[in-house]
C-alpha cells in the first residue's frame, strides 16, 4: 500500500468513520490477495472517500492527468499527493491518449492490486442507475481479474453535486459489496462485453435498489469520470 494511502487510512479514514458512521456490508467478499475491479454506482464525489475508508486494501482511483502536470507549489503538491496515493492519471483529450489510463490499469491489476471503476462513466444526475459502459468488462478480460459490484447509498445526500465537502447528519451512508463475478471464460467481443456489463449493472442495482435507466447518463465535467467507459 502506498505510503500516503497508508497515512490516510490511519488518519482520514477514522475521522470519516467517526463523523459519518458508514455501514458496510459484504467485506467478506473482498479477496485477501489478487487483483480485482470494484465496479460501483456513482452518486457523488464522496463515493471515493467512503469506499476507500471501508475497503481494507489499497484501491487505485482515476484522476485527471492535469493534476499530475501542474506547476508551482500547488501543482507540485497535487502531483506528490496523487502519486503517493497510487492514483492512475487519465488523459481527458480523448483518442489514444484517453486509453493510457486503461493501459496503466492492466499491470496494476495483474500485479494484484485493486482498481475502482464507475461503469456509468459519470455521476448520476438524479440518483437513478444508468446504463453501464463496457470499459470495466474490457478491463476485467484484459487483466484476467474478477469484477466486484459495489452499491453506494446516501453519498448524494451528504455531498450533493456542486458542494465541496461531505456534511454529516444528512443521510446514512451504506456501502454494499457484492460477491466477485468471474468472467474470464467469456469471449472478448462486442456482444459478450455488453452482456457482462449488463450483468454487473444488474448486480449493482440489486445492491442499491435504484431505479434503472436503460440509456447512458448525460456526461458532465468532473474529476472522477471513468476513462475506461
Amino acid at each position: 500500500m502506498p505510503l500516503l494511502y497508508t497515512i490516510g487510512k490511519l488518519t482520514v479514514a477514522p475521522a470519516l468513520r467517526l463523523a459519518f458512521r458508514p455501514t458496510v456490508e459484504g467485506l467478506e467478499n473482498i479477496p485477501a490477495t489478487g487483483g480485482a475491479i470494484f465496479a460501483g454506482n456513482h452518486l457523488s464525489v464522496a463515493d471515493e472517500l467512503f469506499i476507500g475508508t471501508v475497503v481494507p486494501r489499497h484501491l487505485a482511483f482515476w484522476a485527471k492527468s492535469e493534476y499530475f502536470k501542474g506547476t508551482g507549489v500547488k501543482g507540485r503538491f497535487s502531483k506528490f499527493v496523487l502519486t503517493g496515493l497510487g492514483a492512475i492519471p487519465v488523459e481527458r483529450a480523448g483518442g489514444r491518449a484517453a486509453l493510457s489510463a486503461f493501459d496503466a490499469a492492466i499491470p496494476v491489476l495483474k500485479a494484484g492490486d485493486l482498481v475502482a471503476v464507475y461503469p456509468e462513466g459519470t455521476r448520476s444526475p438524479d440518483g437513478r442507475l444508468y446504463r453501464g459502459r463496457t470499459g470495466a468488462a474490457r478491463l476485467a478480460l484484459a487483466a484476467g481479474v474478477p469484477i466486484i459490484p459495489v452499491g453506494m447509498i446516501g453519498t448524494d445526500k451528504v455531498q450533493p453535486i456542486g458542494t465541496r465537502v461531505p456534511r454529516p447528519g444528512r443521510a446514512e451512508i451504506i456501502v454494499r459489496i457484492g460477491k466477485p463475478l468471474d468472467f474470464t471464460d467469456r469471449p472478448d467481443d462486442r456482444t459478450s462485453l455488453r452482456e457482462i456489463t449488463d450483468e454487473v449493472m444488474a448486480e449493482i442495482q440489486r445492491l442499491t435498489g435504484q431505479e434503472y435507466v436503460p440509456r447512458y447518463a448525460p456526461k458532465r465535467s468532473e474529476p472522477a469520470d471513468d476513462p475506461a467507459a
